[in-house]
């Protein structure tokens, strides 16, 4: 299964998923959901058994996205603790958040034994552990509210991870499982009923209306609903000055012992690491995660994997790491995701982003909060709670929506005399640099034959100048985190166009 990376994670180990349906001709749907990943087919199965007629277009593959590089953590204990959400939005909405996560992991065993899934599902305790005072201090905040929440937590005096520690918690009712075995068996699922599954098909344009009109690769479809489920929605959106893009790394390691956790576990450092054992296919692994940083501001991506792997080996013994990948997730600025009717488009189009860390849990609690709305026509308390519209519209934005939409920076031409450009013979292969040449901003790659890719800089997204990811070989945004490949496609939205290529042919 391919992913946005050159990397391999380990849920990819599985072929692609074919699909089995027929588009019927000249379909008014009624929910066309745009994203192929757990947020997407959670709600398109929901809403297809409910009797809504559903078509689901997947830019590339399912699981492409972020799915297929998660950790597969199902938790009730959020990356945003309760002690925020309590200071921030009260303590009846930190229970609805606990509520909602709790809802969310029970539809996951719900599906699991409905489908006779098998995605080495687990149910395990959490821990969370503070090595220092200051840490001790918010431990015992986010304990407190984490109880008022109405989560089951206790102290412990032990933690199942060979490091030092002061004083730690554990949570139950938290679990995990193999994300893409389990999103393929929702496919299935979603075909079976009558849904239509479309992949490697991008979303190009949407015209609002009572009907939407969404082009899709080259062709038309029409539906009375649209859901972005794409992590971030694409084109311009007021969601993208409140969700931070942050990049997150993770190894899968096999041990020389059998010093695996049963259970998950959490320290306090900033960026903090996170543990979980995994076994798959009868094959043990130990998943660590960490060294997150916004997209686009880290120099040395492959550097972070170099630091977590050397953190870890600081106290377990490690026979391999047999997978490692990083992923991307995006942070709200208020500390809860956006999950509803989008700001600036019609009341038939919703959203579902901003997960910070806890994308597959989220994710499938948009799916309860969406598929509610669109059958009722009415939000309940999840939605208010959520409604991205908390967010008011600025003054002016929506003109500048008009001018930023997918915008393409030019160059005055599109080739460029290879003769005049400065030299790159000090650029090794598999490297790249952005470079700035006769008043233009070039992102330049050197493939492993030495031959240069060269590409307009500006994202086509608002025209941020993108970034070298080197342990992905990917060229990101750090605006707003859309991800392009060496040769200019779009890997992430929210750009929906690829970057400009740039033709560095000699002049004879």
């Amino acid at each position: 299964m391919k992913r946005d990376g050159i990397q391999q994670s380990l849920w990819q180990q599985i072929p692609a998923f074919e699909i089995k349906n027929i588009l019927p001709a000249n379909t008014v749907f009624d929910v066309l959901i745009v994203g192929g990943g757990i947020t997407g087919l959670s709600t398109a199965l929901q809403l297809q058994k409910i009797g809504k007629k559903c078509l689901l277009a997947e830019a590339h593959v399912i699981g492409y996205g972020s799915t297929g590089g998660t950790t597969a953590h199902l938790n009730t204990l959020l990356d945003n603790y309760y002690n925020r959400l309590e200071k921030n939005f009260g303590e009846d909405s930190a229970q609805l958040v606990a509520q909602i996560t709790r809802e969310s992991i029970e539809l996951i065993k719900s599906n699991i034994e409905e489908y006779q899934i098998d995605c080495d599902f687990v149910e395990q305790a959490g821990y969370l552990y503070a090595e220092n005072e200051e840490q001790v201090k918010e431990l015992e905040e986010i304990f407190e509210a984490s109880n008022r929440a109405g989560l089951q937590v206790r102290w412990v005096t032990d933690i199942p991870v060979p490091f030092p520690f002061l004083k730690a918690m554990i949570v139950e009712g938290q679990a995990s499982f193999h994300p893409t075995k389990y999103i393929y068996a929702l496919a299935k699922a979603f075909e079976d009923a009558g849904g239509i599954l479309l992949q490697q098909s991008r979303v190009v344009s949407v015209d609002d209306g009572e009907i939407i009109k969404a082009t899709i690769n080259e062709d038309i479809y029409s539906a009375y609903n649209l859901i972005y489920a794409t992590h971030v929605p694409p084109g311009v959106n007021l969601l993208h000055f409140r969700c931070a893009p942050y990049r997150s790394y993770a190894l899968a390691l096999k041990l020389s012992n059998e010093d695996y956790p049963a259970a998950q576990v959490y320290d306090m450092q900033d960026p903090f690491h996170y543990f979980r054992t995994h076994i798959t296919n009868e094959e043990k692994f130990l998943i660590v995660g960490g060294g997150d940083h916004k997209t686009g501001h880290e120099e040395n991506t492959e550097a972070c994997f170099k630091r977590l792997e050397s953190y870890c080996r600081s106290h377990y013994d490690i026979k391999e790491v047999a997978y490692k990948w990083s992923s991307q997730y995006f942070e709200p600025t208020d500390g809860l995701p956006y999950i509803g009717q989008l700001p600036g488009n019609g009341e038939n189009v919703f959203v579902a982003t901003g997960f910070s860390g806890n994308g597959i849990t989220l994710g499938v609690a948009s799916s309860i909060i969406l598929t509610g709305m669109i059958e009722t026509g009415m939000s309940g308390e999840y939605a208010e709670l959520f409604d991205p519209s908390r967010i008011k519209m600025v003054a002016g934005f929506n003109n500048f929506v008009k001018e930023s939409a997918d915008v393409l920076g030019q160059l005055i031409g599109k080739i460029l005399p290879g003769e005049k450009l400065p030299s790159f013979s000090d650029l090794a292969h598999n490297e790249a640099r952005v470079v700035k040449h006769d008043g233009h901003t070039l992102a330049i790659y050197k493939d492993n034959n030495g031959e240069l890719h060269a590409l307009n800089a500006a994202c086509t997204h608002i025209k941020c100048n993108v970034a070298w990811n080197n342990a992905e070989q990917s060229w990101d945004c750090p605006c707003h985190g859309s991800r392009f490949s060496i040769d200019g496609e779009v890997l992430t939205a929210p750009a929906r166009k690829d970057m400009e290529v740039i033709d560095l042919r000699k002049e004879s």
